[in-house]
């Protein structure tokens, strides 16, 4: 058999193939990346974790259970306690005093959300899929910013409410003056608690690392810097991110807290500055 019609019986042998192949991938219908598909893609990854549920419940458990506690205790020891102490005593805040470990299980669980991708390297298939990257970022951080203030919003409610029940006739009602902004304000705390625990997520890409970043941050940090000299103190702890939340929902401010929106505003450059950082290093570095 000549060369010419070996080629034409090859040709005839292929082309079946090619058009099959050419049916085929015109059969696929590509659909663009936009932030809805990137949004219900991580809805799907953050409803899926055993984690999410498990972590929102023990935050729930934290903020109903310590405040209601800390309520009953108080109310049982009323006719015991100094004084001046009863004199300063507000019972607004001992209601909401679950916000002290609540923002633990927060930030624990923002870490995971990304450092977990990072470690099973399903960070990989996510940028892959979403090549212009910070749709990733903004998709992560809006879906865990709007299940934790819904989340934590009803918490700090019936953990005010649960409170007041328990503290009987020292409590008070939704009408007291800063009652809702308390509330409100606990869970808005919350919120950006979780969105700092994302960034950081992504900026370290460590579980271990972004726990012992946040944990530095809320609960170390304060401790260390009443060890300042006191002019130094003014300076620096009211803006500190645990410091800053304080004084957004604090119903009587003491002397060096910044002002409730003082505190907001901070909170949120805190927020902004690691979300930059975060989005700055999400494009440079590889997965």
């Amino acid at each position: 058999m000549s060369t010419a019609t070996r080629g034409r019986h090859a040709a005839r042998a292929e082309s079946p193939t090619a058009t099959t192949a050419s049916g085929a991938l015109g059969a696929v219908a590509v659909r663009p990346v936009t932030p809805i598909r990137v949004l219900l893609s991580e809805w799907v990854k953050f409803r899926s974790l055993r984690s999410t549920w498990l972590t929102l419940t023990a935050a729930v458990i934290a903020m109903i259970g310590i405040g209601s506690l800390i309520s009953f205790a108080t109310n049982n020891r009323w006719d015991r306690m100094p004084a001046q102490q009863i004199a300063h005593f507000e019972p607004i805040g001992r209601s909401l005093a679950g916000v002290n470990l609540a923002q633990l299980a927060i930030a624990v669980l923002g870490v995971l959300l990304i450092s977990g991708e990072y470690a099973t390297g399903m960070i990989r298939s996510t940028l892959a899929a979403t090549p212009t990257r910070l749709p990733v970022l903004w998709a992560k951080t809006t879906l865990y910013a709007v299940a934790t203030f819904v989340v934590m919003l009803a918490a700090s409610f019936v953990a005010f409410l649960s409170g007041q029940h328990f503290l009987t006739t020292h409590g008070t009602t939704l009408s007291a003056p800063g009652a809702w902004r308390a509330i409100v304000a606990v869970a808005g705390y919350l919120t950006l608690v979780g969105i700092l625990a994302v960034a950081l997520g992504f900026i370290i890409r460590s579980t271990a690392g972004g726990i012992a970043t946040l944990v530095g941050l809320l609960l170390v940090a304060p401790g260390l810097g009443e060890l300042l000299p006191t002019d130094w103190q003014d300076k620096i702890l009211p803006y500190l991110p645990s410091n800053a939340g304080e004084s957004m929902y604090a119903v009587t401010q003491p002397t060096g807290m910044l002002s409730p929106t003082g505190g907001l505003i901070t909170l949120l450059v805190w927020a902004a500055v690691a979300l930059t950082t975060a989005a700055f290093l999400l494009k440079r570095r590889d997965a």
